[in-house]
């Protein structure tokens, strides 16, 4: 073998692996790539609600404050299969995962964990900046920390239980706290019933900054739901009397 080959192999190999990763770098940041997103969705849930809404699933009294549901790139699901959740990477964070981001019907939280992050944290993962189940889980922490929608919903007087609210007192509130409109969803009234809060989605630019929530109405890509807890059942809330309830069967 000429003495020079090996040489020229390696640096094939090399300027190959280079390029290579540039090309794939640029898949992910084509527009044509089929898993990109442009926005996240830092969404809320009312554990009361979701308990009227699995009350077979449901086993103990729901929590009276808004945890979180997940966080959600827009029009991108299940990115990675491979990528496996590990308990494990979230052992600094695991005192504000079982307040905050607690499995609402089950006390094993882990399973409701591994589905958020194998079906929505391996698509945000694409961002460099929550590339790994830690960057991703403690920061959808920080983003509800920072929000503090129980806070702020007690200090404008809008409290779980017995009394309905007009949705727009309750978004208007939100919009003049937070300068933006989130998405607030309910589940729709039954005969001689007013629609009941479920969740509020609030949007996150990918620098982590707050943003409307308003879509085209010709939108043909809607906003992603998660069907882990049956929300598949919520809808865009209905600007009419709204309850907040404060236990499972008021």
């Amino acid at each position: 073998m000429n003495p020079i080959t090996p040489y020229c192999l390696f640096v094939g190999c090399f300027w190959l692996a280079i390029f290579g990763g540039t090309a794939t770098h640029e898949l992910e940041e084509n527009d044509e790539h089929p898993h990109k997103w442009e926005m996240l969705y830092l969404v809320h849930q009312w554990p009361v609600t979701v308990c009227k809404m699995n009350e077979h699933d449901c086993k103990e009294d729901p929590l009276l404050y808004w945890t979180i549901h997940g966080l959600w790139p827009d029009k991108a699901e299940d990115c990675n299969r491979t990528w496996h959740f590990n308990l494990s990477e979230l052992q600094d964070l695991m005192g504000d995962m079982k307040k905050y981001w607690p499995d609402v019907l089950h006390p094993n939280h882990t399973f409701f964990w591994k589905h958020e992050w194998e079906k929505h944290g391996t698509c945000a993962a694409m961002l460099e900046s929550l590339n790994s189940e830690e960057k991703y889980f403690s920061k959808a922490l920080e983003l509800y920390k920072r929000i503090d929608l129980n806070s702020y919903l007690l200090k404008v007087g809008i409290t779980p239980g017995s009394t309905s609210y007009q949705l727009a007192a309750i978004r208007d509130a939100l919009i003049d706290a937070y300068g933006v409109t989130p998405k607030i969803q309910c589940l729709p009234g039954e005969e001689g019933h007013i629609q009941i809060i479920g969740q509020m989605k609030f949007c996150i630019t990918k620098e982590f900054t707050l943003r409307n929530c308003t879509e085209p109405k010709t939108d043909p890509s809607p906003a992603p739901e998660d069907h882990f807890y049956h929300t598949e059942d919520l809808e865009i809330c209905n600007d009419t009397l709204t309850y907040y309830p404060s236990h499972l069967h008021e």
